[in-house]
């Protein structure tokens, strides 16, 4: 039920992380605050494919 989908950095668009999210109760895109070890900085990172 629950998928992985990757995240990647709004600023220099590299894909960081990756985290789970079920589908069925969260249709929209995942959005959260991490650190982008590139930027050296807490920025936010939007789900990819």
């Amino acid at each position: 039920m629950r998928d992985i989908v990757t995240l990647a950095c709004t600023q220099c668009k590299r894909r960081n992380y990756t985290a789970t999210r079920n589908k069925k109760k969260t249709q929209e895109k995942l959005e959260l605050r991490k650190y982008c070890p590139f930027c050296r900085t807490h920025t936010l990172h939007k789900e990819t494919k």
